[in-house]
C-alpha cells in the first residue's frame, strides 16, 4: 500500500529548512547579533510570524540551525575520514587539505557563520548541546580504533579551520596537507 505524504506537513519542513538556510546566510552577512525573526524572516522571504510560528525564540532558532550545521558538518568530516581511508596516506591527506581549503576559502562565509554559532554556546550554555552534537554524530558514524588519535584529529581540523579563518589570505591544499598528513599519521 503506498504511503501518502501530508502536504501541509512537508510544506512546513520545507519552510522551516528555508528559514534556518537563512539564518545562516544572515549570520555570513552580519554576525549571530543581526538575527532577528525580522532580519531571518526578510532574508527568508516569508513574514515574520512564520520564523515565530516556527521558531518561538531565537534561542530556538538558534539551537535549530546549530543543530543543521552540524549535521552537514558531521557528514562532511565523515566523507573526508571516508576518502582518507579509501584513498591511501597521501591521497587522503590530500583529499582533506582541498576540503579544508575550499571551506577556508569559497565556502568561507559559511564556515565563518558555523563557528560563529558554535562560540557563541560558551556565553550561552542553554545552546552547548547542540554545539556538542557535531563531535556526537561523527563519533557514532566513524569507526575509529583509537579514540584519543581519532579526537586529535578532530580537534586539529577545528584548529586548522580557526587559524585559517583569521589568516589574511586562506591557505591553499598544498599548505594545508603536510600537517593534515601529520593529523592522520602521527609520528
Amino acid at each position: 500500500m503506498k504511503r501518502q505524504v501530508d502536504g501541509r506537513k512537508a510544506r512546513g519542513e520545507k519552510r522551516r529548512t528555508e528559514i534556518i538556510e537563512a539564518t545562516l546566510r544572515v549570520i555570513e552577512r552580519d554576525g549571530v547579533t543581526g538575527v532577528t525573526h525580522r532580519t531571518v524572516a526578510a532574508e527568508a522571504g516569508v513574514p515574520t510570524t512564520s520564523t515565530t510560528y516556527h521558531f518561538a525564540t531565537l534561542d530556538d532558532l538558534l539551537v535549530a540551525t546549530l543543530i543543521e550545521c552540524a549535521r552537514d558538518m558531521a557528514t562532511e568530516v565523515y566523507w573526508m575520514i571516508d576518502r582518507a581511508r579509501s584513498h591511501g596516506r597521501g591521497r587522503g591527506a590530500e583529499e582533506i587539505a582541498k576540503l579544508l581549503a575550499e571551506a577556508l576559502g569559497p565556502k568561507r562565509g559559511r564556515t565563518m557563520a558555523e563557528y560563529e554559532l558554535y562560540l557563541l554556546a560558551a556565553r550561552k550554555p542553554e545552546l552547548r548541546p547542540a554545539a556538542r552534537r557535531w563531535l556526537d554524530v561523527l563519533t557514532s558514524m566513524v569507526r575509529h580504533d583509537d579514540e584519543v588519535a581519532f579526537r586529535v584529529f578532530l580537534a586539529g581540523i577545528d584548529g586548522l579551520l580557526i587559524q585559517g579563518l583569521i589568516d589574511d589570505e586562506p591557505p591553499t591544499a598544498e599548505e594545508l596537507r603536510p600537517v593534515v598528513d601529520y593529523l592522520l599519521n602521527p609520528r
